[in-house]
């Protein structure tokens, strides 16, 4: 437990430390404050100023000239490329899960009876909105819920892919759940349902495609920005 606090100190001491460097409160070549002024600033020890500091040398924000303090070395956001990387891999995806969820969609809309869509109805209810409390056993909720309606479609091959891929598709309901992403909410969700026993397999392919539509935005818009 003293490891895992330590670490999270020294975490929070760099992203501290990182965010004024990126701020430009110190401009390339300028030294830092000292260990016991930075410390004082952060309100933590020295020791973990020092191990933030071996952590921005290494990520190559600073630089330490023995004898002389450590320096500025870059104001460069380095996090960025790898943040960037991460909503492009995410969109990708979502691209796929689009794919499978839409076509799952249009068969399940030609091959659903009234006990499939009460049973939709219900994991829906189950599901309910994200109250912020237990993110987990939300995203298991939801998953559910969109394996009920990949299930409806009676395509084996569609059930076990979705199944194969369940761990990336709960990343990306997990995904919705962040402040930069619009989650999908309940009328959403109930837009696919009644879609389905309507039993038009357009209107429940448009469905899935105007539920994914807000998130698909948001990354491209991130991705741009």
């Amino acid at each position: 437990m003293q490891s895992l606090i330590k670490t999270s100190l020294v975490d929070n001491a760099v992203d501290a430390i990182r965010a004024e460097i990126v701020g430009n409160r110190w401009a390339v070549g300028e030294k830092l404050p000292n260990e016991a002024r930075l410390s004082e600033s952060l309100s933590i020890s020295r020791g973990t100023v020092r191990e933030a500091v071996r952590v921005l040398v290494s990520e190559g924000y600073l630089d330490t000239r023995q004898g002389s303090g450590t320096y500025v070395l870059s104001t460069a956001d380095a996090s960025r490329p790898l943040t960037m990387a991460r909503r492009a891999d995410l969109r990708d995806q979502f691209e796929a899960r689009l794919a499978l969820d839409a076509e799952a969609a249009r068969l399940a809309a030609v091959r659903h009876n009234p006990a499939v869509i009460s049973g939709l109805r219900s994991l829906l209810a189950e599901r309910g909105n994200f109250d912020g409390s237990n993110k987990a056993e939300f995203v298991a909720r939801d998953l559910s819920f969109h394996k009920a309606v990949v299930a409806a479609s009676r395509n084996c091959v569609l059930v076990n892919m979705y199944e194969f891929f369940s761990t990336l598709i709960s990343e990306t309901i997990e995904a919705t759940l962040r402040e930069e992403l619009q989650e999908p909410d309940m009328a959403a969700h109930a837009a696919i349902v009644d879609a389905i026993a309507f039993g038009d397999p357009d209107q429940a392919e448009a469905a899935v495609r105007r539920f994914m539509a807000p998130v698909l935005s948001d990354l491209e818009r991130l991705l741009t920005s």
